[in-house]
């Protein structure tokens, strides 16, 4: 296909990590990845990963984005205030002269601390992920030849699994109550949990959806730029769902299968009730804004 076509003739044409600029502002960590187009241009990809507390967690997943990208590659880290010191060892790092490091002088959220790379960006393709994600091959470059041979669409997000093999269920339609409820484990729903997330659906093929999770996900940067990153007001919770609906106003969201990374998923909002208590809020947001359904 014409994407391994492509990220051969990258890895031909790759440039060694001191030819790359580094660019050290405050703290963010940014990424920007050259493709060869069908036209033999060069694409660029940029990609930011936030992050909170877990500077060991951060650089594991960095570290697999930067061996197995075959594309020459430039990497922004955004630390939020880290009250465990994360932003400190983070800059410390040993970083190749492809990695910029970011540190927030306060905690502004997942969204903002996000947004906070979008007057730097000069890609055609950015990716957002979590510091809790891990590749084993090129999705990166997997995905944005995907999307470069596909121009209706301007998001994508791989399949996901834990740390153990198996298949991560998220969400894939547009939010409800009664899905999102399912979700927390409310019994009697789980038909309801299971149409959230697509399971009524062939998910073994590239499949247009409403709903592309924050942990991974590939857009347009002209995209990206043009619906303003993510929506602020959301501190966590709820922002990737805010923000796929802005991109579909665009174009379509995929899902694609044949890519796979690794998610260890914290899910803090069941284990304690301030987060539990943000993600209601976050929800109550999203519904006044794109309207409520059961």
């Amino acid at each position: 296909p014409g994407w391994v076509r492509r990220l051969f003739l990258c890895r031909a044409t790759r440039r060694a990590p001191s030819m790359l600029p580094r660019r050290l502002l405050c703290g963010i960590l940014y990424s920007t990845i050259s493709v060869i187009s069908e036209g033999g241009g060069t694409l660029k990809i940029s990609a930011c990963i936030v992050s909170y507390g877990g500077a060991d967690e951060v650089i594991r997943a960095a570290e697999s984005v930067l061996r197995h990208t075959a594309a020459p590659l430039t990497l922004y880290l955004v630390d939020n205030a880290s009250p465990d010191g994360a932003g400190e060892t983070l800059a410390a790092h040993p970083w190749p002269e492809n990695v910029t490091v970011l540190r927030l002088p306060e905690n502004l959220g997942f969204g903002a601390g996000h947004n906070k790379v979008l007057p730097l960006l000069d890609s055609d393709y950015h990716f957002v992920l979590n510091p809790d994600i891990f590749v084993e091959s090129d999705v990166l470059g997997g995905l944005c030849g995907w999307l470069e041979e596909h121009p209706e669409a301007v998001m994508a997000t791989p399949r996901l699994t834990f740390p153990d093999g198996h298949e991560q269920v998220l969400p894939k339609r547009k939010p409800g109550v009664l899905g999102l409820a399912a979700r927390q484990g409310v019994p009697g729903l789980k038909r309801f949990g299971d149409h959230y997330a697509m399971l009524d659906e062939d998910l073994s093929r590239p499949t247009p959806i409403e709903f592309c999770t924050g942990s991974f996900f590939c857009m347009r940067t002209a995209v990206f730029k043009a619906i303003g990153g993510f929506d602020e007001k959301y501190f966590m919770y709820v922002e990737d769902a805010d923000i796929t609906q802005k991109a579909r106003r665009k174009g379509l969201v995929y899902y694609l299968p044949q890519f796979t990374a690794c998610h260890a998923w914290h899910r803090a909002p069941q284990k304690s009730l301030k987060p539990f208590l943000q993600q209601l809020k976050s929800m109550g947001r999203y519904f006044c804004k794109w309207g409520f359904r059961l």
